[in-house]
This record gives C-alpha cells, structure tokens and sequence, in this order.
C-alpha cells in the first residue's frame, strides 16, 4: 500500500462523513439515516460507485435541501470526495464505503428517494452482463430501497451499455423512462447543474456524446 493511500484510509476513519467497517453506524444506520446521521427528514439520494464523489458533492452544492451518499468500495477514492465535502462543510452529505451487492443490509425498504449511477463500469464481455448496475439483479435491489416512484439516473459515455440498458429497465419494474443520445443537446440536461466528473469532462473536450436515462419505480 502506498504512503498517499494509507493517509486517505486514515482520513476516512477520523472523518464523521465517511461510514465504513470499524465504526458504530456501519452497523445500526440501516432504516436510521435521517434520524442518526443528517438530523432531518429531508429526501435521500444515492450515487452509486460514486469514486472521488464529484457528483454527490456537486448536487449536494445544489441542493441544499436533500441528503446525499455517495457509495463506493475503494476508499481511496471516497477519502478525496469526503475531504472536498467536509472543506466546504456540507452537513447533507455522507459516504460508504461498501460493495453495491450490500445495499440491503445499509438501506430499509422506501428508504431513498433517488438513485444515481454515473459512468459505471460498462463490463463489456456477455460473461460480465451480471455486474452491470443496470442489470436485473441489481435492478431488484433499487426497487427495495426506493419510494414508490422513485427515480433512478443513469449516466453513460458507452453506447452498449446504454443500449442494453434502455432494454432491460422498462423490463423490469421502472415507468415513465425519459433518454438521451446527447445530453448536453438535450432539455435534460437541465437538472444536472452543469455538475462533471472529472472523466466527464474529458469525454466532453474529447467529442464524445453522453447518454442519459431517467425513470421511475413503478
């Protein structure tokens, strides 16, 4: 392990943002996160494989009124987005560390209101299909956490993922699907704020078009 991870672990374990294995929340914030963490009753929102946390810290800017946590495994990353968060004491934001296959033991049924997933592994080979965050398995685990008519946002530079994205989710208990080729072409993009991860970003400089995806729990 290099000297500049083992700094951003131990940033994690003295930063009271970050839940992770080692400290009381990680086990007891499950159906508890507005009571024993934000202090409110405010909406809850995900972003999945959240990496340096760009885009949770970003809405959590924009939106002052709703709580977001940013979920990941490496905790490398998620030290860079808890440190950008804490810098600009936001209060609505917190990161977990965690694998994505473990969301129900985090989050009680109808306990979050939006679900966003950004960039994500596109996991191109057919015998990858079960790790994608938009296949039916996973889709299953949303559905649990969600309210009814929740939201869920994807964010893709992949024309193959988006793709079999788009085919699967009407499949499989989401409505009201809202998509586009070219976000930033799009009337769409209006509720991203102009927020870019840092990849983003370059795919943008580079002329790549990004696809986006918005539905709902049915």
């Amino acid at each position: 392990m290099t000297r500049r991870k083992q700094h951003r672990f131990l940033q994690n374990a003295e930063s009271h943002n970050v839940i992770e294995v080692g400290k009381p929340l990680y086990k007891t914030i499950k159906g508890n996160w507005r009571s024993r963490y934000f202090n409110n009753n405010n909406p809850i929102v995900l972003e999945l494989a959240c990496g340096k946390g760009e885009y949770t810290v970003g809405l959590a800017q924009a939106y002052p009124a709703m709580n977001f946590i940013g979920v990941d495994i490496k905790g490398d990353r998620i030290a860079r987005g808890s440190q950008a968060a804490l810098e600009l004491n936001l209060q609505n934001v917190a990161f977990l560390r965690t694998d994505i296959n473990f969301l129900l033991e985090f989050f009680s049924a109808g306990e979050v209101n939006e679900i966003w997933i950004t960039f994500p592994d596109p996991q191109p080979r057919p015998k990858q299909e079960k790790h994608r965050l938009t296949h039916p398995r996973f889709l299953d685990l949303y559905k649990s956490i969600l309210v009814d008519e929740g939201t869920l946002h994807l964010k893709t530079d992949n024309p193959e993922l988006f793709a079999y994205s788009l085919e699967v989710i009407g499949q499989n208990g989401f409505a009201d699907l809202q998509y586009t080729t070219d976000l930033y072409q799009s009337a769409l993009n209006a509720i991203h704020m102009n927020i870019k991860t840092k990849y983003e970003q370059l795919f943008f400089e580079k002329g790549f078009t990004i696809n986006y995806l918005q539905c709902r729990r049915s």
